[in-house]
């Protein structure tokens, strides 16, 4: 598929995204949390993390699923037919309040037929350029990079 054609099968993707969305977060007891979506999903946020993840993580973690997705959906429309894909996540935290991210290292290690560095490269431009919404609503000054390893089979 070459680049034209890869842009107009983009066409229309991700076009239905609502514009407001609304949730809810409810304290539970001590220092959790519990956060409802829009469409009922609930997700766990504890401090102590004894019974829920770190609001952080979540934001690490809704990164790198933004990410993928994009990355996954874009290999597929170029004809990649994947077999496994998995990322690892490597940040780093200003050490004093407030504790932002200062750097998120995304390594994704992804296996199956038709695929070559010239398509993962552009799969995740794509993302990062243009599609991925949690990337582009984080600090501009966050250094975010992707790595990535392909084992053919």
């Amino acid at each position: 598929m070459d680049e034209k054609e890869l842009i107009k099968s983009l066409k229309g993707y991700k076009e239905k995204v609502p514009i407001t969305e609304k949730a809810t977060l409810e304290w539970d007891k001590e220092l959790i949390f519990i956060g409802r979506t829009q469409m009922g999903y609930e997700i766990e946020f504890d401090a102590n993390l004894q019974w829920g993840c770190k609001p952080t993580d979540a934001l690490v973690l809704s990164l790198a699923a933004c990410t993928a997705t994009d990355v996954v959906m874009f290999l597929q429309k170029m004809h990649v037919e994947l077999s496994s894909f998995k990322m690892e996540i490597f940040t780093e935290r200003n050490p004093t309040p407030p504790q932002y991210y200062k750097s998120i290292v995304m390594n994704l290690i992804i296996s199956g037929k038709n695929i070559d560095s010239r398509k993962v490269e552009r799969a995740i431009s794509l993302s990062h350029e243009k599609y991925c919404s949690v990337y582009h609503s984080l600090r501009k000054d966050m250094d975010v990079k992707v790595n990535y390893q392909i084992k053919e089979e």
